[in-house]
């Protein structure tokens, strides 16, 4: 009971943040010239960044398939997909309960250790981190003047002063921290032997070590080549998902398809934000971007990211459910109805 209250509560206060970041997103347009603008938008490119999108998710399950397989498991290729799609469903009610969910999904469909999937997603998730850093190294040495602006001022600088400020004010209490940290890790391991004989603590220690395994898939890659392909071509659709939409309004239709990388990052850093699905983070920084760097105004730029970003939402409602289904759907509906089998 209390661990439903909690997941309400968060859910309600990540949502809540969500329509700050809308509101503050929103709060200074002009709605006429949105709704105008919305009406006017020429809506079958959002099918082509669909498409892309698609692609971009059956290469990811591909890429998860090879992190799988060094832990001797040979996965179906559309449960993979489809346990993914779960994933990103999930992420839709809490941020990053997708991972988690998909693991489990995948793992029950295929009676595969969960804990074991859960290293190999923290690998995956690992790697889009630092493709997402990668390219906004890119941008500050390679970008124009204006880009450098705006990265530093609503990404760089303040994500700077929140670690000084914390560490100015409170680092004592972090020192203590991490000092307990290293003195209880160190506790473990010497007295891990004593501690195994607990079955909780032998649950954790074996959840650890799963994990752990997981994580080691890496070193142990068959296809190394083919993963680094399927990362890459990832990071090339999703570009090229961005970039379509760019032709559904008609001032932003002259922005490049490397101009487009810029847009990518800065909407792959606003979706990291805790709220569900990036909703309001990823409307407020991708307008205002830009505004900054491309001169679009700002209800044209409000226009261009709804359309990319409920093009995708939307999407993944669709398919998510649908994933569910074939993973797990028709099993419970033979059960619902035995004459079925007959």
């Amino acid at each position: 009971m209390k661990r439903k209250i909690i997941r309400v509560l968060k859910f309600i206060i990540l949502f809540s943040i969500g329509i700050l970041l809308l509101w503050l997103a929103f709060r200074s347009v002009d709605f006429s010239k949105l709704l105008e603008g919305l009406k006017n938008a020429d809506y079958y490119w959002l099918l082509l960044s669909v498409f892309f999108g698609l692609i971009a998710y059956l290469s990811r399950a591909r890429r998860w398939q090879l992190l799988i397989r060094p832990l001797g498991y040979r996965t179906s290729f559309w449960h993979t997909f489809h346990a993914l799609m779960v994933g990103y469903l999930a992420n839709l009610a809490l941020p990053r309960m997708g991972e988690i969910t998909r693991c489990m999904a995948l793992g029950k469909k295929e009676k595969l250790p969960v804990d074991q999937l859960i290293g190999t997603v923290i690998i995956e998730r690992t790697i889009d981190l630092l493709s997402v850093i990668a390219l906004l190294i890119i941008l500050i040495f390679t970008s124009g003047k204006l880009i450098n602006e705006f990265l530093k001022t609503h990404f760089l600088t303040p994500f700077r002063e929140k670690i000084l400020s914390n560490l100015g004010t409170t680092w004592i209490i972090w020192a203590i921290a991490a000092l307990i940290c290293i003195v209880f890790l160190l506790l473990l391991i010497r007295y891990r032997k004593n501690l195994k004989k607990i079955k909780f603590i032998a649950k954790i220690f074996d959840l650890i070590k799963g994990v752990i395994n997981g994580l080691n898939t890496i070193t142990r890659l068959e296809n190394k080549w083919e993963f680094i392909f399927h990362t890459v071509f990832i990071w090339l659709n999703y570009a090229l998902m961005t970039w379509v939409v760019f032709f559904a309004v008609e001032s932003t239709s002259d922005i490049s398809f490397t101009d487009s990388f810029f847009i990518l990052v800065i909407g792959g850093l606003a979706m990291s934000v805790p709220v569900q699905g990036g909703i309001g983070a990823f409307h407020y920084f991708v307008s205002r971007g830009l505004a900054v760097v491309h001169g679009v105004i700002l209800e044209d730029g409000l226009i261009y990211a709804l359309l990319a970003h409920e093009s995708q939402i939307l999407f993944e409602l669709i398919l998510g459910p649908i994933s569910f289904y074939m993973l797990f759907g028709r099993k419970l509906f033979r059960k619902q109805n035995p004459l079925e089998t007959r």
